[in-house]
């Protein structure tokens, strides 16, 4: 499902996941219609801009909020047209697993586009590089300061929702020294042993500066 005002960005969004295998089942110009499309049809993933009508503010992130808590088997990609990184934690602080924040010109890409619609329909998660980037900047005196380099890389590609092998490719190492600097990054955050999903939840949501994380 696809939530868009503009009427080329949504015809654009819609042909490329189709060419990439998805059925589009409904498209949307508004949040209130959003929210009453998702009740009929049950998407396994709604694509929402950010900013919608009527006021063109914070409309999409607050539709996908209901999304998430009412019809839990829907996930959700935000699209934004200028990095806004609050968008992502607010979606983040309240939900885990099925979600994405991507800028608009990501759609140009093809491939990683749709590769990051199948991950987030899927139950992961797809933050747009510049999104991390910026919060990468912003990040001061805190555990993350612990970190190398390469540490701070690969807990940037987790934050984008890569896998171990994703990341592994990404940055030419193994899939073994993938998973060490991982369990580094759990040393070094202080994040208690238990499931190792949701170690790798709570490490993003400490780079992301969620509340509570």
């Amino acid at each position: 499902m696809i939530a868009e005002d503009s009427v080329l960005l949504r015809i654009g969004v819609v042909k490329v996941l189709e060419m990439a295998g998805f059925q589009v089942c409904a498209e949307l110009a508004d949040a209130e219609g959003l929210l009453a499309a998702v009740e009929e049809h049950r998407p396994e993933l709604a694509v929402v801009d950010v900013r919608m009508p009527p006021g063109f503010t914070d409309e999409g992130v607050r539709a996908a909020l209901v999304i998430r808590q009412q019809f839990p088997d829907t996930a959700v990609l935000l699209l934004s047209q200028y990095v806004e990184e609050r968008y992502a934690a607010d979606l983040l602080a309240a939900h885990t697993t099925g979600v994405g924040y991507l800028l608009k010109q990501r759609v140009a890409d093809v491939e990683e586009f749709a590769a990051a619609a199948r991950r987030v329909a899927a139950g992961g998660t797809a933050l747009d590089p510049q999104v991390v980037a910026q919060l990468l900047v912003r990040r001061h005196s805190d555990p993350l300061d612990r970190l190398t380099p390469r540490e701070r890389e690969v807990l940037e590609l987790m934050a984008g929702g890569r896998s171990n092998s994703g990341i592994a490719a990404e940055l030419v190492l193994s899939e073994s020294a993938v998973a060490k600097h991982i369990n580094s990054i759990f040393t070094k955050l202080d994040l208690p042993r238990a499931d190792a999903d949701h170690r790798r939840v709570l490490a993003v949501l400490r780079f992301l500066g969620v509340a509570g994380a």
